[in-house]
């Protein structure tokens, strides 16, 4: 089952930043492709698509979320 976006709450970004998630939005161009729009803690708006968003990246061999929510 693919993990649910919690509109409203707190992911830490792989990198160490914090950020919240505005809203999930289709792209006007392309309906099917879904994107996650989400503001950092400096108050910059960013979008991502959600299989991005959802996804992994391999550190030192060791796969990890790139975003894990926190709260």
């Amino acid at each position: 089952m693919k993990e649910e976006i919690k509109i409203g709450k707190k992911y830490k970004h792989f990198k160490g930043k914090d950020y919240r998630v505005i809203c999930i939005a289709k792209d006007c161009e392309n309906p099917e492709k879904i994107l996650v729009v989400y503001e950092s803690e400096e108050n910059q708006i960013w979008v991502r698509e959600i299989n991005d968003f959802l996804g992994t990246k391999i550190i030192k061999g060791k796969e990890i979320k790139r975003f894990e929510l926190i709260e």
